[in-house]
C-alpha cells in the first residue's frame, strides 16, 4: 500500500505513531491490529522484551500474536548485557530508518515513557557524563553500605526535583542523577526539563491505551497468575543456571527479582506472587503518572470502545490516516 505522504521530503517532519499505556492495558493486540491495517512495522519500547530467553515474565509478544507484523528490538540482547536509554535510542533510530526506507511509518509500542520521550524529543545525552566508572562505583558502595535511602537522600540534597521523580530503590537512576551533577555541576532535572521542552522533529500521533483502574488491576493480577501457570519459575531457574543474578539489569525487572528471591529462600512462592502483583500495580500507577505529564498525548479508554480491539482500531486508523495525511491506498 502506497501512502500519500513524502516521508523523506526536505524540511518536512517525518510521521511517527506511538502506542503506549500502562502494563496489561492491551498494547500488543491493539498495535498489531493497527500495524496490519496501516501496513507498517513495530518497534518495541520495552526495557525487558529486548532480552532473549525472557519470555514469560516480560509478557513478550509471541510469533502467533505478531500475525506476520515485523517487530524490532525484540530478543536482541543476552540477559547479562546492559541496556539503557542511550542504547535504546541508538537501536530505535536505526530501526526507524529501515522502516522509513520502505516508505512506511514506524510504530513505537511499549510502556517505557522515558524511552519514548528520548525519541519523540530527540533527547541528547551528555557524553561527558557517561564514562566515569570510579564515581559510579563509589556511589554503588554507598548504596550497599548505607542503604538505598541514604543514597537517594544525597540526590535529594542537590536536586530535590530530580530525586522526587525517581523511586529510591531505582539505584541505577539515582546514581545517574548524582553522577551527572558531580561531573557537570548541573542538576539532572534541569537537563531533563530542557530536553523535554525541545520541539519534536516528528509529526506524530501519541496514544495512551488504558482501562478503568479496577479493570486494569484485575487484568494485572490475572496476567501474573497466567505467568506462573506458563512457567515463570522455571524460566527464572534457567536464567539462574545461565549465571544471571540480582546484579544484572535484566534480573531487576518485576517478576524476575521476586522469583529469584523465592529461589534463594527469601520468599515463599505465595508471597513472591503477591509481591509481583503489588509491584506491577504500583508500576502501572507510575506509568500513568508519567503519561499524564506528557504533551499532546491522546488518551483512549478501552471501555469507550466496548472493550473491543477492532472497534478501537477503527477509530485509531481513521484518526491516524487523517492526522498524518495518509490515504487508503
Amino acid at each position: 500500500m502506497k501512502e500519500n505522504y513524502d516521508i523523506m521530503g526536505e524540511g518536512m517532519k517525518r510521521p511517527l505513531i506511538i502506542i503506549t499505556g500502562p502494563t496489561a492495558s492491551g498494547k500488543t493486540a491493539t498495535s498489531v491490529e493497527l500495524a496490519l491495517r496501516l501496513d507498517t512495522e513495530i518497534i518495541s519500547a520495552d526495557s525487558m522484551q529486548v532480552y532473549r530467553y525472557m519470555d514469560v515474565g516480560t509478557a513478550k509478544v509471541t510469533k502467533e500474536e505478531m500475525r506476520g507484523v515485523v517487530h524490532h528490538l525484540i530478543d536482541v540482547l543476552d540477559p547479562k548485557e546492559d541496556f539503557n536509554i542511550s542504547i535504546f535510542q541508538t537501536l530505535c533510530k536505526e530501526a526507524m530508518e529501515k522502516i522509513y526506507a520502505k516508505g512506511k511509518i514506524p510504530m513505537i509500542v511499549g510502556g517505557t515513557g522515558f524511552y519514548i520521550q528520548s525519541i519523540l524529543k530527540d533527547v541528547e545525552f551528555d557524553q561527558q557524563s557517561e564514562g566515569d566508572e570510579r564515581i559510579r562505583e563509589e556511589l554503588k558502595q554507598v548504596a550497599e553500605k548505607e542503604g538505598n535511602h541514604a543514597l537517594w537522600l544525597r540526590l535529594f540534597q542537590v536536586d530535590e526535583e530530580g530525586a522526587l521523580a525517581i523511586p529510591e530503590n531505582n539505584v541505577k537512576r539515582v546514581i545517574r542523577g548524582l553522577e551527572y551533577f558531580m561531573q557537570t555541576g548541573e542538576k539532572i532535572s534541569v537537563h531533563n526539563a530542557r530536553e523535554a521542552q525541545k520541539e519534536s522533529p516528528y509529526q506524530y500521533r501519541y496514544y495512551v491505551i488504558h482501562h478503568n483502574r479496577d479493570v486494569l488491576y484485575d487484568r494485572i493480577n490475572r496476567r501474573v497468575d497466567v505467568m506462573i501457570q506458563d512457567g515463570l519459575v522455571e524460566e527464572v531457574k534457567r536464567l539462574k543456571a545461565m549465571g544471571c543474578n540480582e546484579n544484572h539489569i535484566s534480573m531487576k525487572g518485576i517478576g524476575y527479582k521476586e522469583i529469584l528471591a523465592y529461589l534463594d529462600g527469601m520468599y515463599s512462592l505465595e508471597d513472591a506472587i503477591e509481591e509481583i502483583k503489588k509491584g506491577t500495580r504500583h508500576f502501572a500507577k507510575r506509568q500513568i503518572t508519567w503519561f499524564k505529564r506528557e504533551e499532546s498525548v491522546l488518551w483512549r479508554n478501552y471501555n469507550d470502545y466496548h472493550n473491543d480491539v477492532n472497534c478501537l482500531c477503527d477509530a485509531l486508523e481513521e484518526e491516524i490516516r487523517s492526522g498524518l495525511c495518509m490515504d487508503r491506498g
